[in-house]
């Protein structure tokens, strides 16, 4: 199934523009489709999150805050998959399969509720026969030690939030299809 319809713009071209630093992944690679351990249980996956690396941040920066969004989900909003807030400014790698934990073992982290409704991360799982989605995987660099948020917050407001908070971010954007 072919929905057709125009492709969102990336969901960071439309905010202000920061700084760049360094995102890796041993599991995932930009522009490249994910294996199907990271994608949800509901089309043949694991539910793992993928290992990722960040470097070159800031000096100023005081933690950061971990999101999956994807922009083609067939909604006028998207679809959260993960956001991991208050991870620790010395936390600069996450594990495969962190994202099962609400801390992701980052201590004094948090999930907010993803759009599945998990506190966890949650896998790709774009419909059927649709174009391949990308899966944006952005690592953000704060100001602040903690963000004054609860796990309760939307993934909408942590996003409000950040703007006004990120010095720089970091981001890759794998791919992933489910064939019709």
């Amino acid at each position: 199934m072919n929905l057709d319809r125009a492709v969102p713009p990336d969901p960071y071209e439309v905010l202000p523009v920061v700084p760049a630093f360094t995102l890796t992944s041993n599991d995932v690679q930009n522009g490249e489709p994910m294996a199907a351990e990271f994608a949800h249980p509901a089309v043949g996956g694991a539910d793992l999150s993928p290992h990722l690396a960040w470097t070159g941040f800031p000096a100023e920066t005081r933690s950061f805050t971990v999101t999956c969004y994807d922009p083609d989900a067939p909604t006028t909003s998207g679809f959260w998959h993960w956001v991991l807030v208050n991870v620790p400014v010395d936390v600069t790698e996450l594990p495969q399969g962190a994202g099962q934990t609400p801390s992701a073992g980052a201590p004094g982290a948090f999930s907010v509720r993803n759009d599945y409704g998990e506190q966890t991360y949650g896998g790709a799982a774009p419909p059927a026969g649709d174009r391949a989605h990308r899966y944006v995987f952005a690592v953000h660099a704060l100001d602040v030690e903690k963000l004054d948020l609860t796990p309760e917050a939307s993934p909408a407001y942590v996003g409000f939030n950040l703007t006004f908070h990120t010095l720089a971010r970091a981001v890759i954007r794998p791919t992933y299809q489910v064939k019709g």
